[in-house]
């Protein structure tokens, strides 16, 4: 392939991606404030998760169907379920953002954003109930007796709690089990592609892709079975019934209308526009409602005189 066609497919795709950001950018300007408390709650999240480690107690390892079917992956080979659960995160980022290069367009990736942190946040303040109802010993390697960090001593301070201690209190918290946050990331990102994506081979392909990590977790002692079962109906019931409540995205491949924000200006025209519509229909009105008036059998109309008789022969 040639520069010169180089250049120019490189130049259609600059062209689309800054049209695209402004776009997005003005739906960005009028509804940002969801998509702010999702990610506020995010870090919510992440301080109650590592709240409950100061209240982990390690223990026996509970008995576990999952644990007897599914042979230990072992410590060393614990990066596997991370391995895919980072691939399942990115890809599906990435998906939201192809309508920044694709000519082809089925959303708004702010909207669709809105949407699926309004999910998450649901499904996790569901988590955060559960796992502070009950603590589990964990069965992870870090989280059983002897591990220094099993048990987290009292803090010495606030900021020591409100920092979390990123990333590493994040990878090694113990006693947030039920449910596990990896699977509702996972079920979140597939259910919002399942309903919104367009390849039907990768929305099989993606509930194959869930089970598999599901299996990995167990298998890797992160979670009990049930912390994992559990997040499969919870989610899927969360999302059923608050897809409901949220207004449905627009169709961009249909042709629908528009649903960026107006400026003052535009919206100060369209009012105007609306007003003139308006009197121009009751002038309409007014004038189908003028009187008329009989006298001896001819219809008189604002004075001008109108034969009507009929001479019968």
């Amino acid at each position: 392939m040639s520069p010169f066609y180089l250049a120019r497919g490189a130049s259609k795709v600059l062209r689309r991606i800054t049209s695209e950001t402004s776009v997005e950018l003005k739906i960005l300007s009028e509804k940002w404030q969801l998509l702010l408390a999702g990610i506020v709650f995010q870090y919510i999240h992440g301080l109650a998760a590592r709240g409950v480690h100061y209240l982990h107690r390690p223990g026996p390892i509970l008995q576990d169907v999952g644990f007897m079917i599914l042979p230990e992956l072992g410590k060393e080979r614990g990066y596997i379920s991370e391995t895919l659960f980072t691939f399942i995160f990115i890809s599906f980022a990435l998906w939201t953002f192809h309508p920044f290069i694709l000519q082809t367009k089925r959303f708004y990736t702010v909207l669709i954003w809105r949407r699926v942190l309004a999910f998450l946040c649901a499904s996790q303040f569901l988590r955060i109930v559960t796992f502070y109802s009950t603590q589990l010993p964990g069965p992870n390697y870090h989280c059983r007796e002897g591990s220094p960090l099993a048990r987290l001593p009292p803090p010495k301070n606030a900021a020591e709690v409100f920092l979390i201690n990123f990333p590493r209190g994040v990878i090694y918290g113990c006693g947030d089990l039920i449910f596990s946050s990896h699977m509702i990331f996972t079920l979140v990102f597939i259910i919002t592609y399942q309903k919104y994506g367009s390849v039907r081979f990768i929305k099989g392909l993606a509930w194959c892709v869930a089970v598999a990590q599901s299996l990995l977790i167990v298998a890797s002692r992160k979670h009990y079975s049930v912390d994992v079962v559990v997040a499969w109906y919870t989610v899927n019931l969360v999302v059923f019934f608050l897809d409901k409540k949220l207004a449905e995205l627009p169709d961009r491949s249909a042709g629908s209308a528009s649903v960026l924000p107006m400026s003052v200006k535009d919206k100060d025209s369209k009012l105007k526009e609306e007003n003139t519509r308006l009197l121009n229909l009751n002038s309409v009105e007014a004038a189908d409602r003028r009187p008329w008036t009989q006298m001896n059998g001819k219809h008189l109309e604002n004075g001008n005189h109108l034969d009507t008789e009929t001479t019968i022969a």
